[in-house]
């Protein structure tokens, strides 16, 4: 009996254990048996009532997860393993998911149809919700690739709808700067949209050559913003930060068919790769390449592509079918499509135009975390005031909000209101994670922002720091990098430079890690943990990732500092005073010396020297100190140091009357 009352506590509290983990298994479960029922192939044909409500809360959680869009499949089962519908109930299921859409406010759009056994198939179907006036999906895409290669001419032909003439049509439309339009390069970082509805068909429709940014993007449920990057070796710096600033979703590589790989264009797909940029490649010019000089370059690209810095799987699209499948699984498998297009004759644009339809963000979705935004750009507006623009990291900003702008070069943070919100040009009235906008603040100077600074919630708490710990890979170094070694730091949209404080290895050549901690040169950033950091000087190139942040806690002057500083300075007044009258003491008492001698004394320059309480006629010319009173019309120097040095020289000299 004693050892089964000893037994009881413990089996009473396995029970309970196995209770508990019974419970948390139904939880867990719960999710999956809501949508256990509808897993087959056919539940979209005559679904009951029950069921019809879970197929509608499963497409709503998926659009939720896409940001307003999903590709839906029918006529595959996930569980049971059934594949393909025949055409009635291809039909059912077809109005089955056309009346959900609708209950969403979407459109939906047959993208392809695969054959299945027994003359059955099955389709996919973009579900994407209709366009609302003032909130859009925004996908950022960078594009890059080496000097003539073709990218902002198939910006151009892509955005305006036009096609190119073969000498610089399309591009000039683009360009920012006169130098750009006059040399045909680009320079700065340029940024161009493409919308598409909720059909899929594409909005832009340039009135007069010009395309009104404002009217694309009422139009549009999905955005495309293409980063327009700098091809030339000169402007390497420009195109880092556009690809670590400007956080783009996906990369297009730009190869010239004629020109093939060369100078940048492996310094832009490396650079990718390290900022972990899902990459897709773009062959231009190929109306005016020879057949196998083109196939020579396609070869070269697989077998970059292949090769084992890259490990990505290339995929040359040619049909709709490969644009579908290439598009669904870009961002899960190691995919790279590679598209051949012609800016001249517009050949297989339209595959590109689809494949940009169809790709979904990479952000998560963060709108209910504490708002962070990061500049990467400043203006002063006439009439409006100081804007920035930049990038919102995670949470919502409406208009009216405060905000903590910083770091400013002593490490604080300070209180701002946002003015007014526009995207894209257009005025909106609040900005979701993942969403770029320009913002107008209240009271602040443009000086006193640069781009690096951040805009956070005070929820937050932000924390500024000098130094940072980071695991560093250097991919090309000339000699070795040792401590106290300083180069440029490239993180989010900081750019500075930093010193190694301390190395994990003595020192670092081309191909070694390490744990390196790094200190900021200038001023304090606010870096978090975690952040993609690419670190480079000249030809040295190194990229990481931030592992540990060291909080800096800038000086703050408290009440007590300013009471001191204000004794201070009035105890230095009172001493400046005593000092003038220090000096008035002096020349009176040498006026008095010579009223002793006698009422006048002429001295050497020739001038009467008069003590203080002598009375001069009219007109009589004096140096005197500061205390005699004089009568109208005499003409004074006020200098008590003259009077008190030409009463010394007529001391010396004796007395000539």
């Amino acid at each position: 009996m004693a050892h089964i009352l000893e037994q009881t506590p413990s089996s009473s509290t396995g029970a309970a254990n196995l209770f508990a983990a019974a419970a948390a298994m139904e939880d867990s479960n719960g999710e999956h048996a809501d949508y256990s029922s509808i897993n087959r192939a056919t539940a979209l044909v005559s679904p009951t009532e029950q069921e019809y409500e879970l197929i509608t809360s499963k497409v709503r959680d998926l659009m939720e997860e896409g940001r307003g869009e999903t590709i839906f499949e029918l006529g595959t089962g996930e569980d049971t393993g059934e594949v393909g519908l025949t055409e009635e109930e291809l039909a059912a299921s077809v109005a089955t998911l056309k009346s959900i859409a609708d209950i969403m406010d979407s459109d939906c759009n047959q993208l392809r149809s695969k054959p299945c056994e027994g003359g059955k198939k099955s389709v996919q179907y973009l579900v994407r919700q209709r366009a609302d006036i003032r909130d859009f999906m925004e996908i950022r895409v960078a594009v890059v690739g080496n000097v003539d290669a073709g990218k902002s001419t198939l910006l151009g032909v892509l955005t305006h709808g036009e096609l190119d003439n073969g000498r610089g049509f399309a591009r000039q439309k683009l360009f920012r700067h006169k130098h750009e339009a006059e040399s045909g390069r680009t320079s700065s970082v340029g940024n161009d949209i493409l919308g598409f509805d909720s059909t899929g068909a594409v909005v832009n429709q340039p009135d007069h050559g010009s395309l009104d940014w404002v009217k694309v993007c009422e139009n549009s449920s999905k955005v495309i913003t293409f980063i327009d990057l700098a091809g030339h070796e000169r402007y390497l710096k420009t195109t880092v930060f556009g690809m670590t600033g400007h956080a783009p979703d996906f990369g297009m590589l730009m190869v010239g068919a004629n020109a093939g790989i060369v100078g940048m264009t492996k310094e832009h797909l490396g650079l990718a790769l390290a900022l972990s940029v899902p990459v897709f490649v773009v062959v231009t010019k190929i109306d005016m390449c020879p057949p196998n000089v083109l196939q020579e370059t396609l070869k070269l690209l697989v077998k970059i592509l292949k090769s084992p810095g890259c490990r990505k799987v290339p995929v040359m699209v040619k049909t709709g079918d490969d644009v579908v499948l290439s598009a669904t699984n870009f961002v899960s498998e190691r995919l790279c499509p590679i598209f051949q297009v012609s800016n001249v004759t517009g050949e297989n644009m339209d595959f590109l135009k689809m494949f940009l339809n169809l790709l979904s963000t990479r952000s998560p979705n963060t709108d209910n975390e504490p708002a962070e935004f990061q500049i990467d750009d400043t203006y002063s507006v006439p009439g409006v005031g100081t804007v920035v623009s930049g990038t919102t990291l995670r949470g919502r900003i409406r208009i009216n909000d405060n905000l903590l702008l910083g770091p400013d070069p002593l490490g604080h943070f300070q209180s701002i209101a946002v003015k007014s919100i526009h995207r894209k040009r257009m005025p909106v009235t609040e900005v979701r994670s993942g969403q770029t906008a320009s913002f107008s603040l209240k009271k602040v100077k443009r000086s006193n922002i640069r781009k690096g600074m951040v805009m956070v919630s005070p929820a937050v708490e932000p924390q500024c720091c000098y130094e940072f710990e980071g695991e560093i890979l250097v991919l090309h170094h000339p000699t070795t990098i040792s401590t106290k070694y300083q180069a440029m730091v490239h993180c989010g949209s900081i750019r500075q430079t930093a010193s190694i404080i301390r190395m994990s290895s003595e020192c670092l050549r081309t191909g070694d890690k390490a744990q390196v901690l790094f200190r900021f040169v200038k001023h304090p950033e606010y870096l978090k943990e975690g952040q993609r950091l690419v670190f480079r000087e000249g030809r040295t190139k190194a990229v990481g990732n931030v592992n540990k942040v060291l909080p800096y806690t800038p000086a703050v002057v408290g009440k007590e500092k300013v009471k001191t500083a204000a004794k201070v300075s009035q105890q230095q007044v009172r001493g400046e005073g005593k000092r003038r009258q220090g000096s008035t003491a002096v020349s009176s008492h040498v006026s008095t010396v010579l009223s002793s001698q006698g009422p006048t004394v002429v001295s050497s320059q020739g001038s009467t020297v008069v003590s203080s309480q002598t009375s001069l006629p009219a007109g009589a010319t004096t140096t005197q100190s500061h205390q005699t009173s004089l009568p109208a019309g005499a003409t004074t120097q006020s200098q008590p140091g003259t009077a008190t040095s030409q009463a010394a020289s007529s001391l010396q000299q004796p007395a000539q009357a």
